[in-house]
């Protein structure tokens, strides 16, 4: 069974979130939102495994700020 990889597991994940605010630009809040929204169930598909995917939303939405 596949777990959540928590620890830093991205190379240049600086670049990736300069890219990731550059996306969102000037856009407005909803616009932005359904963005935000689009990328994460691409990226859900992406991994493909619903155990996963639940313990990252778990994960997400013990987070604040």
């Amino acid at each position: 069974m596949a777990r959540l990889i928590t620890d830093p597991n991205l190379a240049a994940a600086d670049d990736i979130y300069e890219k990731l605010i550059a996306m969102h630009g000037d856009r407005p809040v909803e616009e932005s939102l359904k963005l935000a929204a689009r990328l994460n169930l691409i990226l859900l598909n992406h991994i493909g495994d619903r155990a996963v995917a639940e313990e990252a939303i778990a994960l997400a939405a013990q987070s604040r700020g």
